[in-house]
């Protein structure tokens, strides 16, 4: 039954623009003609109000169209109608039907030099006020449109690499934008259609006058005065039925292009613009002095003024009236105190962002709120870079905090804290910057970078003498994006994993019956997964690592092997992130008898907890520090790789100190990989005691 109505729908148009065809070549029979000046009509106060309706002008972005359509229509009418006028306009008032007599005989009163000057009036209105006006909008509006459209695209573009939108939001604000300038564009050029159809009016006016005073006398032997009385008569009445419709569209056309964008209609707009009692006050004081002059129209003027000072006094008793809330459809349950509920004590939020009331203009809607614009896109970004959707951050005020403190809790635990200046600037010290700067000294809360807080204004100085220069939201943005992808293993769950599962289910469905829940459980997999994270491995390819988890899981079913088993399968994925593919790898190996010793300390070690003595753990940690230094300030990526045997126990001891270097074992290095041995870690021959 849809499809009928669609089809029914689509063809209605077709069938429309085909009987407007007929209607200016095929004669119409006066009764018919009456039907279709009625519905002229008719649609033009629909039209019109429609217009009046709309709360911006693209809610009506039809309306270039539908002009072109109706002005067509009654054109069509025009033709049909002259030649009825024309045909049998001698055969009295009623000839052309009965609309064109009434508007010929009641509301000119049969005066056709009246009708004459009533037509010029109206089509003075139209013309030169009404349609020359709106054109004059319409042309501005789609100039200013179309220049405007540039800097709108940039704009939408810039909100979505801020992470301020969705893509999906970017796309659609697209969409607005490009109708909006088609919109105008078109417009602009319909504008000429109403002008145009007055002009017509007037031709075809001159032409039923100047034919029915040659046809009058020449074929039907009627007199001078004869022929313009019947004649000039229909055709008066039947120019008033065409320009009551058009003057009906103009103002439609002039009340679309002067509309300004609300989330009210027009009369709600207007109405409540002009609600105000500071606005008739002053009106009523006006008349009523005007009405006390001598020789006014005092009762006239002073009603007037009494209606408007019952306006103004009716419009401040409004404003003055409190407002009460709504009550309950229902009657509130009773709270029971003694009651305590399950969210009362559990949070169910992953990420909180504390931040003290001195901070809270960071996050005022009135203000923009600049730290949830920010704090999105990081979300957005870490999700790309992860593999998986970041659960959304919390902000809240905590009375407890200093005023310019903020503190990043994960799952509850406090992963970071410090304090920001949300009225001034940071300045960073990259290692190229020159001078000194006049502000509070500290350090940059993610990089640990000397850094001074100095005034807004001095910002443009402070950047031509090299320094980094941002805001405190994005010092707080920053610092939580580094916090999160250093924490990314404890925000992912068995839910997020599932979302994995069955996002590529849909383009490998075998590859993940072939992972879960056999063999691998749910919980397991998560737990391969948290220790890749843990390691920086993101799990953008998740289809490479769920392929690699279910070959590895026909050999075991423990996390931690699994994962030194995959390990190897992704090493290519690793690597990538410290070096170019042409860039030699940067590494650090251990000396081959300390790594030797350290290989039969872990295979006695039984029940694997990986523990190296901790006199021989210090003195590694020290000289790998020790060789990492110049690297680090270079910034330099580089990997310690080391025997697979020992990886585990190696990436514990190391994590304490360099949390950021990966330790690689051997097999994860492809052999086409060129790589450049930065320094060798040696040392003494311990005892040693896994």
């Amino acid at each position: 039954m849809g499809k009928l109505l669609a089809q029914g729908r689509g063809a209605a148009l077709p069938l429309a623009i085909l009987l407007l065809v007929v209607v200016m070549v095929v004669p119409i029979p006066a009764p018919l003609l009456d039907i279709f000046f009625v519905a002229n009509i008719a649609i033009s106060l629909a039209v019109l109000m429609v217009a009046l309706n709309a709360q911006k002008p693209l809610d009506f972005s039809s309306f270039p169209t539908v002009l072109l359509f109706a002005t067509l229509f009654r054109l069509g009418l025009n033709v049909a109608s002259t030649r009825i006028v024309l045909v049998h306009g001698h055969e009295g008032e009623s000839a052309a039907g009965h609309v064109i007599e009434a508007f010929g005989t009641f509301l000119i009163g049969g005066d056709y030099v009246v009708g004459i000057f009533v037509f010029a009036i109206l089509m003075i209105i139209n013309l030169i006020v009404v349609t020359k006006g709106a054109g004059r909008v319409s042309e501005v509006s789609a100039r200013f449109t179309l220049d405007a459209l540039p800097g709108k695209q940039m704009a939408i573009d810039a909100d979505l690499n801020a992470g301020l939108i969705t893509p999906d939001e970017a796309k659609k604000r697209r969409v607005e934008v490009s109708t909006e300038a088609d919109f105008y564009g078109s417009m602009d050029g319909s504008s000429k259609f109403v002008k145009g159809d007055a002009v017509a009016a007037l031709l075809i006016l001159a032409a039923n006058i100047i034919g029915g005073l040659i046809l009058g006398p020449v074929s039907h032997g009627m007199t001078i005065a004869a022929a313009a009385k019947g004649y000039i008569l229909l055709a008066i009445g039947d120019a008033l039925v065409a320009q009551l419709p058009s003057l009906m569209l103009s103002i439609a056309a002039a009340a679309i292009v002067t509309r300004v964008s609300s989330d009210k209609d027009l009369a709600g707009q207007i109405g409540g613009q002009f609600g105000s009692p500071r606005t008739w006050t002053p009106v009523a004081v006006i008349l009523g002095l005007l009405g006390l002059l001598p020789g006014m129209p005092h009762l006239i003027i002073l009603g007037f003024a009494a209606v408007a000072g019952f306006t103004a006094w009716k419009l401040r008793q409004i404003e003055r009236r409190p407002v009460i809330a709504a009550a309950p459809a229902e009657p509130a349950e009773l709270v029971d105190p003694s009651r305590i509920g399950w969210e009362e004590v559990t949070d169910a939020v992953q990420v909180n962002l504390d931040i003290g009331y001195g901070l809270v203009p960071l996050v005022d809607e009135r203000r923009g709120a600049p730290l949830m614009g920010r704090i999105t896109g990081v979300r957005r970004q870490l999700s790309k870079e992860l593999g998986f959707v970041v659960p959304q951050c919390r902000v809240r005020d905590d009375i407890s905090l200093d005023p310019y403190t903020y503190r990043i809790m994960v799952n509850g635990v406090c992963v970071g804290e410090d304090q920001v200046s949300p009225d001034e600037m940071l300045a960073l010290d990259t290692g190229q910057a020159f001078g000194a700067l006049a502000g509070k000294r500290t350090k940059d809360p993610t990089f640990g970078l000397d850094a001074t807080w100095i005034h807004s204004g001095d910002a443009d100085a402070a950047t031509g003498a090299g320094y980094l220069v941002v805001d405190a939201g994005t010092v707080m943005a920053t610092h939580l994006n580094h916090l999160l992808g250093a924490n990314a293993a404890e925000l992912l769950g068995p839910d997020e994993v599932q979302s994995l599962l069955d996002g590529l289910k849909e383009r490998a469905a075998h590859l993940v019956a072939s992972l879960s829940p056999q063999p691998l459980p749910l919980t397991t997999l998560t737990q391969v997964l948290k220790g890749l994270l843990a390691e920086n491995v993101p799990l953008k390819e998740f289809r490479r690592i769920a392929s690699a988890i279910a070959v590895a899981a026909q050999r075991s079913q423990d996390a931690e092997e699994i994962m030194e088993l995959i390990r190897p399968t992704l090493g290519p994925l690793i690597i990538q992130k410290l070096c170019g593919v042409r860039e030699p790898l940067r590494v650090m190996t251990l000396e081959g008898q300390l790594e030797g010793l350290l290989g039969q300390a872990m295979r006695a070690d039984h029940g694997r907890r990986h523990v190296i003595e901790p006199d021989l753990g210090r003195r590694i940690v020290d000289a790998l520090q020790q060789a990492a230094q110049p690297l680090i300030a270079e910034a330099k990526p580089f990997a310690l790789v080391v025997q697979p045997g020992i990886r585990v126990a190696i990436r514990k001891l190391v994590r304490t100190c360099l949390p950021d270097t990966p330790v690689l074992s051997f097999f994860e290095v492809p052999e086409e990989k060129a790589v450049e041995v930065v320094a060798i870690i040696g040392g003494q021959q311990p005892a040693l005691a896994a």
